[in-house]
C-alpha cells in the first residue's frame, strides 16, 4: 500500500521512514503486530514508534492501525491498479512518480553500506551476478558495467541445476550479487545459504528495509520500486546500480581508466567503422 500521511515524507526522520516503509511493504503483517513486536522487528524503541504515530497525525499506535486499515487496498492486478490511478495514463505523471521513488531511495540510502558495496566489488577476486525475471535485466546491466572496468564478473544462470553448476565455482574472496526486491526467491535462498559453507560474500539489491536475519546478505542496498500492489518500476534500482558502477570506476582510479582506454583502442583497431 501507499499510506497517505499528513506529514510529507521529507519531514520524517530515517527511523520514521523505516517504519513507514515497513507498513507499506508488509501491511498485512503490520496490522497483527503490537507496538512492542513492531519495535523489536525494526530494532527501534517503543517510544520511536509512538512518536511516529503522533507525528503522522494519529492519537496513538491503535489509531495508526485504524488509519492503515482504512487505506489498505484489496487484491488487484498490479498493472491494473497502477493504470487506474488517473483518468488515463500520463507519461509525465509516471515520470514524476519515478522521481518520488528516487527521492525515497536517496532518503534510505546508507552511505556506509554503499561504500562497503564498492569496496567488496573492487576487492573481490571474482564477481558472480544473479537475477531472474525482471531483475535479469539489472543483472545484465551490472555485468556489462563491471566487465568494461576489467573486473572478473560472471552471470549465474537464473535457476535449476545450471545455477548450482555456476555457483559451485564461487569460493572465498569472491562476491555474489543478487536482486531480491519483493521477496527472497528460492534461488536467492540458495545463494545466501551456500555462502556459509563456500565462504564467499553476498551483496543484495533489496526493496525492503526490514528483513529477517536468514534473508539478509552481507551487504544490502535499498531501492524503492513502489507500493506492494502496484506495477514495480526498475528506475530507482537501475539508477542505484549505475551509481555503484561509477563509484567502482572512481575507486579503481587509473587502473579502471586504463582498462576502458585499452578497450576503446581495441574497438578502433578491430571495428574502425563502429
Amino acid at each position: 500500500m501507499d499510506l497517505r500521511l499528513p506529514a510529507a515524507a521529507g519531514e520524517l526522520t530515517r527511523a520514521e521512514q523505516k517504519i513507514l516503509d515497513y507498513i507499506n511493504t508488509n501491511t498485512d503483517t503490520f496490522l497483527f503486530l503490537s507496538i512492542g513486536q513492531l519495535a523489536e522487528r525494526l530494532e527501534l524503541s517503543d517510544a520511536t514508534v509512538s512518536r511516529f504515530a503522533r507525528h503522522v497525525g494519529c492519537r496513538d499506535f491503535k489509531a495508526l492501525k485504524s488509519l492503515v486499515l482504512e487505506q489498505s487496498p484489496g487484491p488487484a492486478v498490479k498493472l491494473a491498479a497502477t493504470l487506474s490511478q488517473g483518468a488515463r495514463f500520463s507519461p509525465q505523471a509516471w515520470l514524476e512518480r519515478q522521481r518520488a521513488y528516487l527521492e525515497t531511495t536517496i532518503q534510505q540510502l546508507s552511505t556506509g553500506e554503499f561504500d562497503r558495496a564498492v569496496e567488496a566489488l573492487c576487492s573481490a577476486q571474482r564477481v558472480f551476478v544473479h537475477g531472474k525475471n525482471a531483475s535479469a535485466s539489472l543483472a545484465q546491466l551490472l555485468h556489462f558495467r563491471l566487465r568494461r572496468l576489467g573486473l572478473q564478473v560472471s552471470l549465474l544462470p537464473s535457476g535449476g541445476s545450471e545455477l548450482l553448476e555456476g555457483l559451485s565455482q564461487a569460493a572465498e574472496n569472491d562476491l555474489v550479487v543478487l536482486f531480491s526486491f519483493s521477496k527472497l526467491s528460492r534461488e536467492g535462498r540458495i545463494l545466501l545459504e551456500h555462502s556459509r559453507s563456500a565462504g564467499y560474500r553476498t551483496l543484495a539489491f533489496v526493496g525492503r528495509t526490514c528483513l529477517p536475519a536468514e534473508e539478509r546478505a552481507d551487504i544490502s542496498l535499498f531501492a524503492y520500486r513502489g507500493t506492494e500492489k502496484e506495477y514495480h518500476s526498475m528506475a530507482a534500482p537501475a539508477a542505484l546500480l549505475d551509481a555503484l558502477a561509477v563509484a567502482v570506476a572512481e575507486r579503481l582510479g587509473d587502473e579502471g581508466t586504463q582498462r576502458l582506454q585499452s578497450l576503446h583502442r581495441m574497438k578502433k583497431d578491430y571495428f574502425p567503422d563502429g
